[in-house]
């Protein structure tokens, strides 16, 4: 039984495609593998993987394909959606599958629901849910915030393991600890680990670890122990922030077809590559990340 909370850093994986936009499953196994390498766990199919961008039968080949690995470490996908019976639906498929460890949920989609629709769709789903589940906030994605009540009203519901965060509000960390104090802490945004650390946070679900697994497992590790510098805290923040200056995961996909992780850059519809004008900042970024490596080895 693998235990979840040994694992402080998440990756969200992306979904390496062909130059046809297929997946690319060649490439899927080998990053997978390298994660599992690195000690790390990972999310296979959440906004990273352009899970909203692949159909249904897409997502469940993608993720039977991660789970036929039987990977070491522990293996979250992915819920999110705007349409309660359709995901459901999706759900019941996802308590079937053998070798899956946790649910990433996240607020519903466009809709802007308010405390009692977010409570509601929540607990339908961990009520039908059979592993633990991470709820999951990025109002950036989402139209709306995760609402700290509808978090008050499920903090004790036996399937609410963690929280994901990823407003970049320090705050909003703090509120949704104090909602439910009981739910483990993770940072959704890369370089603000250090921000969040004082206020009960235990890791990060990372985009930055698909590019850089063990850096950005030692940075966690770190930064958790209270022993990251100031210094190499804006390092790690300014390295993160060029992952965002296109649509995630078009950097990173970039980067990751430059180190030679996959075989293409390519992203399915409605991202696109040449949506990033110029990664001379991501290349930057990698050389500094892979040096602070090797200085704190």
């Amino acid at each position: 039984m693998k235990n979840l909370n040994d694992y402080p850093l998440w990756t969200a994986i992306v979904t390496p495609m062909n130059t046809d936009s297929s997946v690319d499953y060649e490439a899927f196994e080998k990053i997978l593998k390298e994660q599992e390498a690195a000690g790390v766990a990972v999310v296979i199919l959440g906004s990273t993987g352009e899970a909203l961008n692949l159909n249904k039968d897409e997502c469940k080949k993608v993720l039977e394909f991660g789970l036929g690995l039987n990977l070491s470490v522990p293996v979250m996908t992915g819920i999110g959606g705007f349409n309660q019976k359709e995901t459901l639906e999706y759900v019941t498929y996802l308590n079937s599958l053998k070798g899956l460890d946790a649910y990433l949920v996240v607020t519903p989609l466009y809709a802007k629901p308010g405390e009692f629709g977010q409570t509601q769709w929540f607990k339908a789903i961990l009520d039908l849910a059979v592993r633990p589940c991470m709820l999951y906030n990025v109002p950036g994605r989402t139209g709306v915030k995760m609402n700290f009540n509808a978090v008050k009203n499920l903090a004790d519901h036996k399937n609410f393991w963690a929280i994901k965060e990823a407003s970049g509000s320090v705050e909003d960390f703090k509120k949704y600890g104090d909602a439910a104090p009981k739910a483990r802490m993770y940072s959704g945004d890369d370089g603000m680990v250090p921000d969040f650390q004082p206020h009960k946070c235990v890791g990060l679900v990372s985009v930055a670890a698909n590019a850089w697994p063990v850096e950005t497992k030692a940075y966690v590790q770190k930064t958790i122990a209270g022993k990251l510098s100031a210094a190499e805290a804006d390092l790690w923040r300014v390295s993160c922030d060029t992952l965002f200056i296109a649509a995630n995961p078009v950097p990173v996909k970039n980067l990751m077809h430059v180190q030679g992780k996959i075989k293409t850059n390519v992203l399915r519809a409605p991202l696109h590559h040449m949506d990033l004008a110029d990664n001379t900042p991501v290349l930057d970024a990698d050389k500094k990340v892979k040096l602070w490596y090797k200085e704190n080895l």
